[in-house]
């Protein structure tokens, strides 16, 4: 699916961008949260040499992953990684901080924890309050994010430099309107494959942008939030967990 895609490449675009694979010694990249473990089987392609991990509370989402993937596969939660300090080179969390049940604060400062000095935070998350809707019910989802504030919560985590940016922005207009002008009216996602010709269409325009974004560049809104926060190679002065 065209959302699943371009989510995964946007990922893996600015988990190669950090460079955390180039760094000398740098642990395993986690995917926390991985689901069934798509994310997984895409960075395992695209990024042949990183060790990758992954990490989530459903033991039936741990069991289909390792059966589709050959990797590690732990047991766990974000707030509470069962992984030793300064341990993991760059941590992968795609939509799993806005779900209800998990307490942002607690699974920031565990990614803190556990990664290494210069070790990158990626995360991917739902954009703006006011766009809460039935997909968000269907999904869990108890929160969405504003860049400004997302930014904010990884520096007081300890995080720096953060860099945040949206994306999902061309499509963003047909968004709002499936979720804000006509809206389905029951608690279910309107996450689905869409017919073959939409399909290329939208993942062409998704493509257009991880472009722009693997570039380095930022776009000014969207339906989503993509954040990179940096454990810094020293201890902060001030902001870092106790």
């Amino acid at each position: 699916m065209w959302w699943f895609h371009g989510l995964h490449g946007n990922l893996a675009a600015l988990l190669q961008r950090t460079g955390v694979g180039s760094r000398p010694a740098a642990g395993p990249v986690l995917d926390a949260g991985c689901g069934t473990g798509g994310l997984l089987r895409r960075l395992s392609a695209w990024m042949p040499d990183a060790a990758l991990v992954g990490l989530d509370r459903d033991p039936m989402a741990c069991r289909e992953t390792a059966r589709r993937w050959p990797g590690p596969v732990v047991l766990g939660s974000v707030d509470r990684l069962p992984f030793a300090d300064a341990s993991l080179g760059a941590i992968v969390s795609a939509d799993v901080l806005c779900h209800a049940g998990v307490d942002e604060a607690a699974a920031m400062a565990e990614a803190w924890r556990c990664l290494q000095p210069g070790g990158a935070y990626i995360l991917n998350l739902p954009a703006y309050r006011w766009l809460f809707s039935d997909h968000d019910r269907a999904v869990a989802n108890a929160r969405r994010y504003h860049a400004p504030e997302l930014a904010a919560a990884l520096g007081r985590a300890g995080f720096g430099p953060v860099r945040v940016t949206y994306w999902n922005t061309l499509l963003f207009p047909l968004m709002v309107a499936r979720r804000k002008l006509w809206p389905g009216g029951t608690a279910t996602s309107d996450v689905g494959l869409a017919p073959a010709p939409v399909e290329r269409l939208f993942a062409g325009l998704v493509a257009i942008e991880r472009r722009w974004l693997a570039g380095g560049g930022r776009l000014p809104f969207g339906g989503s939030v993509l954040a990179v926060g940096i454990k810094p190679e020293a201890p902060l002065s001030q902001g870092s967990p106790a």
